[in-house]
């Protein structure tokens, strides 16, 4: 009998190493699951891919990337195998899959990583990648990862996207500046004091004098730190003033390290959306996705 004429229940090994493979993304990583040569692991999923009569991995410099094919199989074959392997008392063919979430630096760092402390202390597995959100949309589109947190919206409908929460942007600095905090404060009241900028064109701020005060920043600023943490720290230490989100000051701000300096109603926003990976994707993001909305829900 050949592999095409197999009904695929003669072989529930294969079945196994596919979705070793499928959720590792690595044949070597599959190998190591199960305990066998990455040989033997290759060749079952040859042998599977010639019973089912198409390709299910896309090989790649970086492991190997399932097809929509594969994405259907492994929906419908994980809770199956697993719940088998739980009746028989062993230990579930496959470990759980890794979630490969992307995202800024400091959202990953102030708002996902202790939304998602629970579920990873529960079993989840999961691998975190930072950076820009065109760079990070690019990897979700080739399938390098699950599920991106990104401030850009997608064009089209490959990606599936969904709003997640608006991040509000306030100016603030050290109260050992002296700058008296006033809801009509103007742009000439911090003119003395050094801008602290994440690029050099000074996008944030630059945005929220336009939004705030209805005005071009004209200013240049005299500390540029790619990251929102490090203007943070710079601005309680009393190095000037700066734009920054308010998931990021909630401890300053309580403790009084850092102040408001313009209380407004209307406050510039950032909107951030979830972005998955089209395909059928398995709990693990779920998961993230119902512990990130948890989290957004307090902002």
């Amino acid at each position: 009998m050949n592999d095409r004429n197999s009904d695929g229940l003669q072989s529930l090994d294969r079945w196994r190493v596919f979705l070793a493979a499928h959720r590792s993304n690595s044949v070597s990583a599959a190998a190591r699951m199960l305990g066998l040569a990455q040989s033997s692991v290759t060749a079952q999923l040859q042998a599977l891919e010639r019973s089912i009569g198409e390709p299910l991995f896309v090989r790649h410099a970086r492991g190997i990337r399932p097809t929509a094919r594969a994405d259907e199989l492994a929906s419908r074959l994980a809770g199956p195998l697993d719940a088998l392997a739980e009746a028989l008392g062993a230990r579930p063919a496959v470990e759980a899959p890794r979630v490969r979430l992307g995202g800024a630096a400091e959202f990953l760092a102030h708002v996902a990583m202790p939304a998602l402390a629970p579920a990873i202390a529960d079993g989840l597995r999961l691998d975190v990648t930072h950076g820009l959100a065109e760079n990070l949309l690019e990897q979700l589109g080739s399938g390098s990862l699950d599920l991106v947190i990104s401030a850009v919206r997608p064009r089209g409908r490959a990606l599936p996207t969904a709003l997640l929460c608006d991040e509000e942007f306030v100016l603030v600095a050290s109260p050992s500046l002296g700058i008296a905090p006033s809801p009509e404060l103007r742009p000439s009241d911090v003119d003395a004091w050094p801008l602290l900028s994440y690029a050099r064109d000074v996008p944030i701020l630059r945005r929220y004098w336009r939004h705030v005060f209805g005005i071009r920043l004209e200013r240049e600023p005299q500390l540029i730190a790619p990251d929102l943490r490090a203007l943070a720290a710079a601005a309680v230490a009393g190095a000037g003033v700066t734009v920054l989100p308010t998931y990021l000051l909630a401890d300053e701000l309580a403790a009084g390290r850092l102040v408001v300096l313009r209380e407004t109603d209307d406050p510039p926003i950032n909107t951030l959306h979830m972005v998955r990976r089209p395909g059928p994707l398995g709990d693990g993001v779920a998961i993230v996705e119902r512990a990130l909305r948890a989290a957004a829900e307090r902002f």
